[in-house]
């Protein structure tokens, strides 16, 4: 008799331990591709805009889909190569050195080429709305 008990003991705890490692793992926190950085922003005086001065990373190969900025976007490439696409103009890769201006609310896609990249960008937009919005 005790044997049997102490068998059904062992059976019931190698039941439950195999349970337990067949239960899923939560998957690791995937870092966002985009990495914007606010270093400062300020109000221009008797509008409803503000200027927000911030850097850009983009993770080598990422494109952030086509989307559009409340205001005007200015950009210069600190570090990689940047790829931009304006709807209704030809794509275009700026390198370091380089800076670019986004009209007020065009759809356009960008991101990196094969490395990442690095952007101080200039924010002129509406107050409290999001910096950047999928295109409709």
């Amino acid at each position: 008799m005790f044997k049997q008990i102490v068998l059904c003991t062992a059976l019931i705890t190698f039941g439950m331990v195999l349970s337990l490692n067949a239960q899923p793992q939560p998957s690791p926190v995937q870092p966002s591709p985009i990495k914007r950085t606010i270093l400062q922003r300020a109000d221009v005086p008797g509008t409803n805009l503000e200027i927000i001065y911030a850097t850009v990373e983009i993770a080598a190969g990422f494109k952030a889909g086509r989307h559009n900025h409340p205001g005007v976007v200015m950009g210069h490439v600190v570090e990689g190569d940047f790829w931009l696409h304006v709807d209704g103009q030809p794509e275009q890769v700026l390198h370091a050195g380089q800076s670019v201006t986004v009209p007020d609310r065009a759809i356009h896609n960008e991101g990196a080429t094969d490395k990442p990249v690095k952007l101080n960008a200039v924010y002129v937009v509406e107050k409290g709305k999001p910096l950047a919005a999928p295109a409709q």
